[in-house]
């Protein structure tokens, strides 16, 4: 069976798990994409359900970072796990 292909979106996700995170630069240079472009995938993963933070640099001019911090499922999960009669499985 062939090996799945990566897809730019999934570059981004992949870099956007990371512990410490990403920047909108590394995420230009990874796919090749230009900065509003970046932007506007990670408002997509946004309505998509994941949780995605965002840390300001610590001096003027450092650059920002992203990072998810929850998936849709977990947050899914979460949300019917407190509903009265819901189903678990």
């Amino acid at each position: 069976m062939p090996k799945p292909r990566q897809t730019k979106i999934g570059t981004v996700e992949a870099m956007l798990r990371q512990p410490g995170g990403t920047n909108v630069m590394a995420l230009c240079e990874a796919t090749g994409w230009q900065p509003h472009t970046v932007r506007a995938a990670l408002s997509g993963l946004r309505r998509a359900g994941f949780t995605i933070t965002r840390t300001r640099g610590a001096e003027m001019g450092d650059p920002t970072t992203f990072r998810i911090t929850a998936d849709p499922e977990q947050w899914f999960w979460v949300h019917r796990r407190w509903k009265v009669g819901a189903r678990r499985g």
